[in-house]
């Protein structure tokens, strides 16, 4: 692996090597805007990776961005258009010009639906989250004045260390290694015609090691979320792997049909992270979601889940940190870039098994009826008394499935949520509270939704990295599941 590239430790960014920081041209869009509301959002983004194929390191690499989305408002009495332009790569002296093209295309917009006056500092103070400081649970953000977060290859080493240990071993038994490590910090800057100058630095980071045996036949994925790669256990990985393997050493073919099911915590996040991306209020209200009380309304209050299960989200939950406020680069039907800058705080999606909550605007708020609570970037499920691991699940199964991950996954219908997908990197069987051999794949045909209510057991909650959504969704703990009858439509040839 590479050293790290000279004068990144020092954090000086692209804005500022285009001579203005992102603060600077926040400022100076914000001066330049002759709209009646503008919001600006400045963003830094650097990146480290490390590849490897075949028991040897490959690649490694970084990167660094920048981009600059201009909010431009025109007002009208109560109505008010939006013209939204991003651009990457901007110097200093080009800004005015983006300024201007945002307040071009927001008179030649339509009126937007979801206009609303802008959040004040009234609305950050009273939360709690001005720029110096940040979400619940004792986190604080760095101060609006202080340089852009960033991350370097140097964050890769210890990681890149045990990954070698882990090398020899899976050699030793035969085994071969695939996968990616990927860090990145994006320092974001958001500020308004409104007062608000709100700061969020966000590391995310994640890693994905595939093992395959010596002739490539049997194949096993594991995954991990981290900040900053101080506690991804790769032993432990290689260890799960190694096993995941061995089981694979007998095959089994079944077919389609309604089995209990074990879902790992990484499946369980998969099909959950959908779930709750589906869940905004306005399509709920217009009768379009499975969320769609018949005859008018949401299905806030409802029972969905057949144990007291917990669903929620928490800007400053240890470990899953994120930002705690909302940020909108564009208006949509599930958000609205009149709420940029709304504090976020914690949510129960879910309550003791309780519909509590859908992602909510407040343009949906107002439709609806219930409180403002929209969507933050994470998810946990919790279970009461679920202390159990999969192992103690697998121990306590007569006969059922145990999943490793899920891919591919795609709606079928909004009305149910059915989801469509395909088993992967391992399908196992289990008899008499032994994993006994490998099956064959599946394509599955399933609801989250109608899953909640056939849970039988959750384990202990876990931080998990989804396979489908983990370009994008790192941040989630999950339990193990036990799920009755999930619904295996058909046998895939998929590897």
């Amino acid at each position: 692996m590479s050293e790290p590239e000279r004068g990144m430790g020092r954090r000086v960014g692209p804005w500022r090597r285009a001579g203005n920081t992102a603060q600077e041209a926040v400022e100076r869009a914000l001066q330049a805007a002759a709209c009646d509301d503008c919001v600006v959002i400045a963003e830094e983004t650097s990146s480290a990776n490390l590849r490897w194929a075949g028991n040897t390191l490959t690649t490694n690499g970084i990167s660094r961005s920048r981009r600059l989305t201009v909010i431009a408002i025109s007002r009208d009495g109560a109505q008010a258009r939006v013209g939204v332009v991003s651009r990457a790569g901007l110097g200093g002296d080009q800004i005015p010009d983006l300024v201007t093209e945002a307040e071009q295309a927001a008179v030649e917009a339509s009126p937007a639906e979801d206009a609303q006056v802008l959040p004040g500092l009234a609305d950050s103070r009273a939360s709690g989250h001005e720029s110096q400081a940040g979400g619940a649970g004792g986190y604080r953000e760095p101060a609006w004045d202080d340089p852009p977060g960033g991350t370097e290859i140097g964050v890769l080493r210890g990681f890149a260390g045990a990954l070698g240990d882990a090398f020899g071993v899976a050699a030793s038994g035969g085994r071969r290694l695939y996968g990616f490590a990927e860090h990145s910090v994006n320092s974001l800057f958001l500020g308004s015609s409104s007062g608000l100058r709100l700061r969020h630095d966000q590391p995310s980071g994640k890693a994905e090691l595939n093992a395959k045996s010596a002739d490539l036949a049997r194949s096993a994925w594991a995954g991990a979320g981290t900040r900053d790669f101080t506690d991804v256990d790769v032993a432990g990985l290689e260890a799960g792997l190694a096993r995941r393997l061995d089981w694979a050493s007998r095959r089994v073919e079944l077919p389609p049909g309604r089995y209990e099911t074990l879902l790992p915590p990484t499946a369980a996040a998969d099909l959950l992270i959908y779930m709750y991306g589906s869940s905004g209020a306005k399509d709920a209200v217009d009768g379009r979601t499975v969320f769609s009380r018949p005859g008018g309304g949401t299905r806030v209050g409802e029972r969905l889940a057949g144990l007291p299960v917990t669903l929620r989200s928490d800007p400053g939950e240890p470990g899953l940190e994120c930002a705690p406020f909302v940020i909108a680069h564009a208006s949509s039907r599930g958000s609205s870039v009149f709420d940029n800058g709304l504090p976020l705080a914690p949510t129960e999606w879910l309550r003791r098994g309780e519909l509590a909550a859908l992602t909510q605007t407040r343009h949906s708020a107002a439709l609806s009826g219930l409180a403002v609570t929209p969507a933050i970037s994470n998810l946990i499920m919790e279970a009461p008394g679920g202390t159990a691991s999969l192992d103690d699940m697998i121990s306590r199964t007569g006969r059922g499935l145990l999943l490793t991950c899920l891919w591919y996954i795609r709606e079928v219908d909004p009305q149910t949520l059915l989801l469509t997908g395909l088993t992967r990197d391992g399908v196992y069987l289990v008899e008499n509270g032994e994993v006994t051999g490998a099956v064959n794949n599946f394509r599955f045909n399933e609801s989250p939704v109608a899953m909640l209510g056939r849970i039988t057991e959750a384990g202990a909650t876990v931080r998990a990295l989804p396979r489908e959504w983990s370009d994008y969704f790192t941040r989630s703990a999950m339990p193990p599941l036990r799920v009755d009858g999930f619904n295996m439509s058909s046998v895939s040839q998929a590897s």
